[in-house]
């Protein structure tokens, strides 16, 4: 049986074979003969330069460099902006309501990044005035943009981060004698403020937590002097932490609460 099937394949093989080596012969002649274009790849070289000769970046590491860029783009995101508290205060409002998956994570990560854009404009507006618009108008150079661009991003997250978060990375990182604020390295502002930004949102999430919790305590104390322990209190109390959420007309206080307590420096 495998003899007939090596005798099936043989021909298919052989055929392989030189449809393979007649496509390697021509090309190898195409290449002799200089048929096909020359493809000159950007010159990368390590120390190799003359002493008098400009020395500049190579296409391929600034395109490596762009895409790191790109692919850092969504955590700058996360980490820089107002994104940290306002997702994670709609993820404790789900938990804390008992609904599971409801609203979907897609809806809250949108609700999330939309209430993000609401309160990082006066920021992104300032940096269109102060550096995007001279920058294209040719008044400033590409160093002096960037510079201008990252101040009110830093102005932002050290009005929202505290003292003592700052403190704790300064003596950590062994960073002294800086008594100016804004001359606080990048790499010891975002810890600072990413930490600063957790805490805020866990004490949020406690004060959501309260009402909710005080409901499922009633609604379980109530099952037990009835008896019912085979019963769910979950299943009874989401209803009416549903209607007291929509009595009290819960979103708005919620998103009100969140946007309202980001300091903008003046």
């Amino acid at each position: 049986m495998r003899s007939l099937h090596l005798k099936r394949a043989l021909p298919w093989c052989i055929a392989l074979f030189l449809t393979v080596g007649a496509v390697l012969f021509f090309t190898q002649e195409a290449w002799a003969q200089n048929q096909f274009p020359q493809i000159n790849l950007p010159d990368i070289t390590i120390n190799g330069k003359q002493p008098d000769e400009k020395k500049n970046f190579s296409t391929m590491l600034l395109l490596l460099g762009g895409l790191s860029m790109l692919s850092l783009a969504p955590y700058i995101l996360a980490m820089c902006t107002a994104f940290i508290r306002v997702m994670m205060t709609l993820s404790f409002l789900r938990s804390a309501m008992g609904t599971q998956q409801v609203p979907p994570t897609q809806v809250l990560m949108g609700l999330a990044l939309f209430l993000t854009m609401f309160v990082m404009a006066p920021t992104g507006e300032k940096i269109n005035k102060e550096a995007i618009q001279p920058y294209l108008s040719g008044k400033i150079q590409q160093q002096e943009f960037f510079a201008k661009a990252y101040r009110p991003i830093q102005q932002f997250m050290l009005f929202n981060t505290r003292e003592k978060d700052l403190m704790l990375f300064m003596d950590i990182g062994k960073v002294k004698g800086i008594k100016d604020k804004n001359k606080i390295p990048f790499y010891i502002i975002l810890p600072a403020y990413v930490l600063s930004e957790i805490k805020t949102s866990f004490q949020i999430g406690f004060l959501l937590y309260v009402p909710f919790l005080v409901i499922d305590m009633v609604v379980a104390s109530v099952l037990m002097s009835m008896g019912m322990f085979m019963l769910s209190p979950m299943s009874i109390s989401l209803p009416f932490k549903l209607l007291l959420f929509v009595l009290i007309d819960g979103w708005h206080l919620v998103i009100k609460g969140v946007v309202e307590s980001f300091n903008y420096p003046k």
